[in-house]
C-alpha cells in the first residue's frame, strides 16, 4: 500500500451503494495472494463471517485451503456521503445492530467499505475471538531465514490508500499484520514470521523495498515512528 496504489474493484464499487445478494454457496479454493479481505469483499460477506463458517481463529489463511462461502448474506458497498445510520436506516435495523453485524466500535466508514446488512451477524453468529500474533519464534518449518532491513508504514498518514497491492484495506482491518515485501525475494501471499512483531502475510509491495527489506504495517502513525529503521530475522513459513 503505497500512494500510488490504486484498486480497480474499489473504483467500480463506489458507484454501485445498493445491497447485492452473496454468490450461491460455494467453496472458494485459496490462490497465492488471496486474504480473507479480499475473498469477502469479492462475495459481498464479512471477514468475521468467513472465520466462523470456516472455524477460523484468525485471518492467516493458505494457497489451496477450501473456504465456505455461505449464500444468505446480504452485503452492501458504502458509498460517500455514506453513514451508518443513513445505511441502518435504509435497511431496517438500527446502528448498534449494524455495527454488531461487522463489528465495528466506532462510526468511521470509508467508500468501497463492505457492510454486512442482513443474515448472519457478530451477535447471532459470534466469530471465534481474534488472535494476535506473537513475536514468540513460530514452530512451523521455515521455507527460508534471513536477516533483513525493516521499516514500518501506516494505512492513516496523509496521501495513503489505506488499501495494499494485494486488496487488504488495513484501515478497515487495522489489526492485520502485513508487510510490504521485494516479491522477487519474499513471494506475495507468504506466511512471514518477523522478529519483534510476529506473524504476519506478505501482501504489500513498495517502490522503497527492494531486495532484503521489509516494511511493516503499524496502524498508530507515532508507534510506526518507533520501530524505526533495524536489521530484523525473518523466517518464510509457506
Amino acid at each position: 500500500m503505497k500512494k500510488q496504489i490504486v484498486t480497480l474493484a474499489a473504483a467500480v464499487v463506489l458507484s454501485v451503494g445498493m445491497a447485492s445478494q452473496a454468490a450461491a454457496s460455494s467453496v472458494h479454493t485459496v490462490q497465492s495472494g488471496d486474504t480473507l479481505w479480499s475473498i469477502s469483499s469479492a462475495n459481498n460477506v464479512s471477514v468475521e463471517d468467513l472465520q466462523a463458517w470456516n472455524d477460523l481463529d484468525s485471518t492467516l489463511i493458505y494457497p489451496s485451503q477450501t473456504l465456505k462461502i455461505d449464500n444468505k448474506v446480504s452485503g452492501y458497498v458504502v458509498v460517500k456521503g455514506d453513514t451508518l445510520s443513513k445505511i441502518a436506516q435504509k435497511h431496517n435495523i438500527s446502528v448498534n445492530e449494524l455495527k454488531k453485524r461487522n463489528n465495528i466500535s466506532g462510526d468511521l466508514i470509508h467508500p468501497g467499505d463492505h457492510l454486512v446488512v442482513q443474515g448472519s451477524t457478530a451477535a447471532s453468529t459470534p466469530a471465534p475471538t481474534k488472535t494476535v500474533a506473537k513475536a514468540s519464534v513460530p514452530t512451523a518449518s521455515a521455507v527460508n531465514e534471513m536477516s533483513v532491513k525493516a521499516t514500518a508504514y501506516t494505512a492513516f498518514c496523509e496521501g495513503c490508500s489505506g488499501v495494499t497491492a494485494t486488496g487488504i484495506d488495513l484501515r478497515s482491518n487495522p489489526d492485520q499484520k502485513v508487510i510490504a515485501v521485494d516479491p522477487s525475494v519474499i513471494p506475495l501471499g507468504s506466511r512471514v514470521w518477523v522478529e519483534g512483531y510476529g506473524e504476519a502475510i506478505a501482501g504489500d509491495v513498495g517502490s522503497a523495498i527492494i531486495g532484503k527489506s521489509i516494511d511493516v504495517f503499524i496502524p498508530n502513525e507515532q508507534a510506526a515512528l518507533n520501530w524505526g529503521n533495524k536489521t530484523v530475522k525473518i523466517k518464510i513459513l509457506n
